[in-house]
């Protein structure tokens, strides 16, 4: 479905290696850390050290590179804001302990501290993805030994903000729970519970990737910048050097972020892009935008490996694919509807639209929830005839070949019952807000009611105050956080919060 090409930079590419920060203080019984931690810290160690003189973009060997202060300056830096206070800002143990983490990711400890302590809470859970699942022993140790409370660590499956699992935090007699890896997809005033979105900010050298941009794309081309969430602060500020050799574009879909992307969602871009950057390690989120904006090259630049790559997306391929399962789910006479349970990635309100319509057309058809969805389950269900899962788009349009029956996404299924009609280019609106383009998109049927102080479309200073009170969503940047916080994105406990889905 896709593919890759390296490129090389035409000169050398050189920056200064950071300075590895120095310890705060005496490490306690974090048992959590373990060797695939030790494994990271020393990798990114290495990766600063060998910075010096790239020749091209093989043979700079950096997997992930420091840049800026260390995880508590860091923090104390960008926190004061949210009126941490001192005490827990310079409390020497609890920085020796965030020490343990890796320097370069910003796990937000000081403010999740905070938080926890005005709340009262009592037991917390952490919901980690999986590529991040090796720091929530550490994490979890430092949050129970300088709050007190009991944590409980969240197993299962975490693909993206969509899987936010509120609900089975509540069963598990949480009050509190930390969200890592993802932006507030969900808002903070929808969860049954008090929670924290940390996006998990992760520096890289940023001198590299601007550099090899230059030295790769044509100066005063129009580039569309787009990055996952850990990377879009690093992007606006890459974005001020690059903004002096090329036209630069930071697009966004509300309810994102300016310049984040899902797998699911990403924007429309204008005719007169020339390019897509993507910041960011694999290729899932990137095929959303390339899905989205067909016609449009694309390169993406790995910060892990430091390596800028020109990627494709075989569109035909995709959509034959696709063209021959909704022919197949014309001819069905019994249809299933899934509707995904791993936390909020089904939508009720997209499943009872796709219900409606099939009530009135006397289409008989069953309903099952299922976390998962893998062949052999749907296998079991053999008067089915075609399947219209309400989980994840990309699910069927990446693995639809391999079920043995039509497996629809709710704008496939809208295109066979005659709903919208099948058209050049395949919609990645799924989380989408103003541009939301049918019901087959989650917020599409939302009708959320306004903020208090939002009468002028600015949110007012006593709802934002109001919001730093009770906890709202994070951010790790403070670059971002302006940006994100006037232009419509995820919001921060900062001066500028407020909107926040």
């Amino acid at each position: 479905m896709d593919s890759s090409t390296s490129l090389t930079s035409a000169s050398s590419v050189s920056a200064a290696a950071p300075t590895k920060p120095a310890p705060s203080g005496p490490k306690k019984r974090f048992v959590g850390s373990s060797r695939k931690v030790d494994a990271v810290a020393k990798k990114s160690a290495a990766a600063a050290s060998s910075l010096a003189e790239p020749a091209s973009i093989e043979e700079s060997g950096a997997s992930l590179v420091h840049l800026g202060e260390s995880q508590s300056s860091g923090a104390a830096a960008k926190v004061k804001r949210g009126a941490i206070p001192d005490s827990i800002l310079n409390d020497p143990l609890l920085n020796a302990a965030v020490s343990a983490l890796p320097a370069n990711y910003n796990f937000e400890i000081h403010k999740s501290i905070h938080q926890i302590r005005e709340f009262n809470a009592t037991r917390v859970a952490l919901q980690l993805p999986e590529g991040l699942q090796m720091f929530a022993c550490i994490i979890s140790d430092i949050l129970e030994q300088f709050t007190g409370v009991d944590t409980v660590i969240m197993g299962d499956v975490t693909y993206g903000a969509c899987c936010v699992d509120d609900f089975t935090a509540r069963a598990l007699g949480c009050d509190f729970m930390i969200h890592y890896g993802h932006s507030c997809l969900i808002p903070v005033d929808v969860t049954t519970i008090r929670t924290l979105y940390v996006f998990v900010d992760i520096q890289f050298d940023i001198d590299h990737f601007t550099s090899i941009l230059l030295a790769n794309l044509t100066p005063g081309s129009h580039l569309a910048l787009v990055a996952t969430i850990q990377f879009v602060g690093s992007l606006h500020v890459a974005r001020q050097e690059l903004a002096q050799h090329f036209t630069i574009t930071v697009p966004q879909s509300k309810p994102l972020s300016p310049g984040e992307i899902l797998g699911c969602t990403s924007p429309k871009l204008a005719a007169d892009i020339d390019a897509i950057v993507y910041l960011g390690d694999g290729k899932f989120h990137l095929e959303s935008i390339l899905i989205h904006n067909p016609g449009v090259p694309a390169y993406r630049y790995d910060p892990y490996s430091s390596i800028l790559t020109s990627e494709r997306y075989d569109h035909a391929d995709m959509r034959s694919a696709r063209a021959d399962a909704m022919q197949l789910a014309r001819r069905a006479t019994k249809w299933g509807l899934i509707l995904g349970t791993l936390g909020r990635q089904g939508s009720p309100d997209i499943l009872n639209w796709i219900r409606t319509i099939l009530s009135q057309r006397g289409t008989p058809f069953i309903t099952v929830c299922m976390s998962e969805i893998f062949p052999a389950r749907l296998a079991e269900f053999a008067d089915v005839e075609c399947w219209v899962q309400v989980a994840c788009p990309r699910l069927s349009i990446d693995w639809g070949r391999f079920f043995k029956q039509p497996l629809l996404s709710p704008y496939e299924a809208a295109v066979v019952l005659g709903e919208a009609a099948w058209g050049d280019v395949y919609p990645m609106d799924y989380y989408a807000r103003e541009d939301a383009g049918g019901p087959w998109g989650v917020n599409w049927h939302r009708k959320r009611p306004a903020r208090a102080g939002a009468g002028k479309g600015r949110v007012g200073a006593a709802a934002r105050a109001r919001k730093v009170e009770e906890g709202g969503c994070c951010r790790a940047s403070t670059v971002a956080d302006t940006v994100a916080a006037t232009a419509g994105g995820c919001c921060r406990t900062g001066g500028e919060a407020g909107k926040c889905g």
